[in-house]
């Protein structure tokens, strides 16, 4: 389905959530992608309001992925927490939860699915379901 701005994706009227942080350029423009399209949302800032530790779990699940794909690599706190390519998955998680500043943004969610907004576009993929 191509879809675009004003409301093409009539079907889609499902609240979708973003995990934002309005200081990255990415994030901005995959709001931005979003709002142009007009579906409703839920603005996560997880800087200001860090998910817990069971709703990054659950965002394993919806992004389909392990944490380590997600995880923002080259900030002081991945190096401060000691973590490594040989980290385990709840290691990375437990890190992201203690340092929500680890999360790689935007995660965008709709339902029982969620992908990463790298590159924002991505973000689209949510609509055409």
């Amino acid at each position: 389905m191509d879809g675009g701005p004003s409301g093409e994706y009539p079907h889609r009227m499902e609240t979708l959530t973003i995990y934002h942080n309005p200081r990255c350029a990415k994030s901005r423009a995959a709001l931005a992608m979003l709002q142009a399209h007009e579906v409703p949302l839920r603005i996560i800032e997880y800087l200001k309001k860090p998910p817990t530790r069971a709703e990054i779990a659950a965002l394993r699940e919806k992004l389909g992925s392990s944490p380590a794909e997600w995880i923002r690599k080259g900030e002081p706190e991945y190096k401060q927490m000691r973590l490594s390519d040989g980290s385990t998955e709840e290691q990375l998680l437990d890190a992201m939860a203690k340092h929500p500043i680890l999360i790689e943004r935007p995660i965008v969610v709709c339902g029982h699915r969620a992908v990463l907004g790298r590159p924002p576009e991505r973000v689209l993929e949510l609509l055409q379901q």
